[in-house]
């Protein structure tokens, strides 16, 4: 029996197997470290197990945004310079197309639209397909992301005129008519030779839009297919989404114009909305994945740790 310094016995529990007798306080505190370590290495264990679920939810949101509301954008060619770069040599645009404008209306003239091609039109990049679904899945979230080139179908063009008008080239001046009014353009980049630019009338159906690239001289657009079935027009269908912000490289971030090209006297955006509302439309799509990510990932952890409620 020991006794503590005042001379009175100490709280002691029966031996350990090698006989001695070791103070309560040491046994308990001995077995709340233990505890501790046990219960951090099964928080550690547990986020390891939570690793491929919580990738689960971050992928299928990464999919929602990109199918419903922003998708990233690799500018493959210079069709659109200077206003998006893709020349040969020098670092390609990435931009955000927003998708959620035209769930309200439809692309207007100066917009600039990321579109699915028709048939008849040449592609103006080459990219190789994937060889397995490895490379394929890989391929699919560059383009989600916007660092590998879009698919051979995918082009981005401005909106020059809507169904019901009627486009040609050109006035004297050399400026595209629409509806006989020449349009402000002055975003244009090396225009064509008059004579290679040049167009009869064409009267856009319904239901689709006469698009050109201000890079006009080096431009496959819809003038270049005036000649096939559908007048060198595109489907509103295919349209993509608006190209809104240039995110890469960081010295050309900014919001991407889309001026009032046939000058009409609304100040709002072509959906009918207000400009502060289309622009609050870009940054939407995070917020909302954010705000789905966060009380599942919560709600996983209290099911997994029901003590840290």
């Amino acid at each position: 029996m020991s006794s503590d310094r005042f001379g009175g016995p100490a709280d002691v529990v029966p031996g350990d197997d090698d006989g001695d007798d070791v103070p309560s306080t040491h046994r308990s505190t001995g077995r709340g470290a233990r505890h501790s370590r046990r219960e951090k290495s099964a928080k550690k264990g547990s986020l390891l197990r939570e690793l491929p679920v919580l990738l689960l939810i971050a992928f299928v949101l990464a999919l929602v945004v990109k199918t419903f509301f922003v998708q990233a954008f690799f500018i493959p060619s210079g069709s659109m310079e200077q206003t998006l770069h893709g020349c040969a040599g020098c670092t390609g645009d990435r931009v955000l197309v927003n998708k959620v404008p035209y769930w309200f209306g439809e692309p207007g003239p100066g917009d600039i639209v990321v579109f699915k091609g028709p048939d008849t039109w040449t592609p103006e990049v080459s990219v190789a397909e994937p060889s397995n679904w490895f490379t394929g899945a890989l391929l699919w979230l560059g383009r989600a992301v916007g660092v590998a080139p879009p698919g051979e179908d995918d082009f981005v063009k401005r909106v020059i005129a809507v169904e019901g008008q009627t486009v040609e080239c050109c006035d004297p001046e050399g400026r595209v008519l629409v509806d006989g009014e020449p349009l402000d353009e002055p975003y244009i980049f090396e225009n064509s030779p008059l004579e290679s630019r040049a167009f009869g009338k064409v009267t856009v159906p319904e239901g689709r839009l006469w698009v050109m690239g201000d890079h006009r001289s080096a431009s496959g657009d819809s003038r270049v297919h005036v000649s096939d079935r559908y007048a060198g027009t595109v489907a509103v269908d295919d349209v993509i989404g608006k190209a809104a912000v240039i995110v890469w490289p960081i010295s050309r971030f900014g919001l991407l114009d889309d001026p009032d090209i046939q000058a009409t006297a609304a100040a709002v955006d072509p959906t009918g909305l207000p400009a502060s509302t289309v622009a609050a439309s870009t940054a939407a799509p995070w917020a909302i994945g954010l705000a789905g990510a966060l009380p599942i990932t919560a709600w996983l952890r209290r099911r997994r740790f029901p003590e840290d409620r």
